[in-house]
């Protein structure tokens, strides 16, 4: 664990849960595992906050917890989980442009809330599309629930782990804590609910039809109430199965731009085919018989030479080249921006060689050497390039020893990806440092939106409005539009990184697994 994802893990941390929440999340991520107690000894932060915040992170799987032999029950931080707080708005989104309104709401929902039930899940989104709809307008749980099928049959939703019934049946002392487990055939089973019923909006007022205020209405007992019937059935969203989606279309634009696009549409279908059947960290798709793809064979019979198929007892992709190919790229693209275009030249050159001397790389560069050199050592400075040496004789002489310039990729890409976490954390620092040297204004702001829509709620004439607006002179306008613009631009930079992340990242998992 660096420096640079402690730091950015903490401010993700703080930015959704707060000061507590993210004291004792980076507590555990730069101690390892800990009890309670010695958690809250060492935080100097009350048991019963402790415990709130433990809470907070185990709801929202950013920290998972084991029993010990003793009865000692630690917990332990989930570092890579908490980084992924930073690609919600894409999870969010890719639902949005796959299952329309409802499914981003059913997809927020649950990463707002870490877990929940369905039929709550179903409730609070007819709700919020209630909500929007014109009135006499509602959203029916129906039409909601049949999106949530539609999910957790494509695996973007999953249950979570839960306490076995027999362990709930046992006789003797409870453990300190509950063991969950899952059966991997349920882990997508829908419960069969009968939801009726539809949206519902709120009021603008706490009194209720008959005007009686809600502080004053009688308390009904619990105990008339019917039970809910999947009680117990959560689900959490299932960020692997995104990552898999994300990595799918990466490797379909990939094929687009470097083929065509009947080839990137033969490679949609192959991963649409094997999406379910794939696990998101496999190195390899199912494969498909050749009668799966026969309306395509022929034409991939001419990609076979290339570097995304393998045909053995069927015909599957090769994910881990895809992967490599598009780290070589994001690699590539680097070194040019940051580098200029000879460069660029110079480590293409290196990595298509694997081993080259100094001299042949000015040779075969056609740069000269004064400044093949330079930008030999500018790379290697920067970890992108690596010389590796061979020596002729045991004592390692430098004048009767090899000296081979070359690319270890997964080397580069780890080294590009500590980048990336350090330019993500300074992008969220100086979003929040231009949030708060505005903050003044942006209340302001607020407050003059909030008495216009109270006005036009009412009825209230134009130029009471136009008199209210003027409230915010000029300058303070001109001042929230640069804002406005340089937030957004911070924004869409943070998203931007994340996919260079993502790439980076799915490579180095695939890699690893390989070794």
């Amino acid at each position: 664990m660096t420096q640079a994802e402690i730091k950015l893990c903490s401010l993700l941390l703080q930015e959704h849960f707060g000061e507590i929440v993210e004291k004792i999340g980076v507590h555990l991520i730069r101690t390892g595992s800990q009890p309670l107690r010695v958690i809250a000894h060492d935080t100097g932060t009350s048991l019963d906050q402790v415990k709130k915040a433990l809470c907070v992170l185990v709801q929202h799987n950013l920290v998972s917890y084991q029993v010990h032999k003793r009865g000692v029950v630690e917990y332990e931080a989930q570092c890579s989980r908490v980084l992924r707080m930073l690609r919600y708005p894409r999870y969010i989104y890719t639902t949005k442009t796959l299952y329309s309104d409802t499914g981003e709401l059913i997809v927020e929902e649950l990463l707002l809330n870490g877990k929940l039930t369905m039929s709550t899940v179903v409730k609070k989104v007819a709700d919020r599309l209630t909500e929007t709809m014109e009135d006499g307008k509602t959203m029916d749980y129906a039409e909601v629930s049949n999106t949530f099928v539609r999910l957790a049959d494509t695996h973007f939703v999953q249950r979570c782990p839960s306490v076995p019934t027999t362990e709930n049946s046992d006789p003797g002392p409870p453990p300190p804590a509950p063991t969950l487990v899952i059966n991997e055939k349920d882990m997508y089973l829908v419960p069969k609910l009968s939801l009726i019923g539809k949206g519902k909006r709120r009021r603008s007022s706490d009194e209720d039809a008959a005007g009686e205020p809600k502080a004053k209405r009688p308390k009904h007992t619990t105990d008339n109430k019917e039970p809910i019937p999947d009680d117990g059935i959560y689900w959490q969203a299932n960020l692997d199965r995104f990552h898999q989606h994300f990595r799918d279309q990466a490797i379909v634009s990939a094929v687009a731009n470097r083929m065509d696009q009947t080839s990137s549409e033969i490679v949609r279908t192959m991963l649409r085919m094997s999406e379910i059947t794939t696990s998101s960290s496999a190195a390899f798709t199912q494969p498909l018989s050749s009668n799966e793809v026969s309306f395509m064979f022929l034409y991939l019979s001419l990609e076979r030479e290339g570097r995304l198929f393998d045909v053995g007892q069927g015909l599957s992709s090769n994910l881990h080249k895809a992967l490599a190919s598009l780290a070589t790229a994001t690699l590539e693209s680097v070194v040019q921006e940051r580098f200029g275009s000879r460069c660029a030249r110079i480590f293409r050159l290196v990595l298509q060689k694997k081993h080259l001397e100094q001299k042949q790389v000015e040779d075969f560069a056609m740069i000269p050497a004064k400044e093949a050199k330079d930008m030999l050592y500018k790379m290697l400075s920067e970890n992108f390039i690596s010389l590796q040496e061979i020596p002729k004789t045991p004592d390692h002489a430098p004048s009767r020893t090899f000296y081979l310039y070359t690319v270890n990729i997964l080397s580069a890409a780890r080294m590009l990806l500590h980048r990336c976490y350090k330019s993500i954390a300074n992008l969220i620092e100086r979003r929040q440092f231009e949030t708060k040297e505005n903050k003044r204004l942006l209340e302001k702001s607020q407050r003059v939106e909030a008495i216009i829509a109270s006005m036009q709620a009412t009825g209230a004439e134009e130029a009471q409005l136009q008199e209210i607006e003027e409230m915010i002179t000029a300058p303070e306008r001109q001042q929230l539009e640069t804002l406005k613009r340089n937030v957004n631009k911070l924004d869409a930079s943070e998203i931007q990184v994340d996919e260079t992340i993502f790439l980076l990242e799915s490579y180095i998992e695939c890699t690893m697994k390989r070794l």
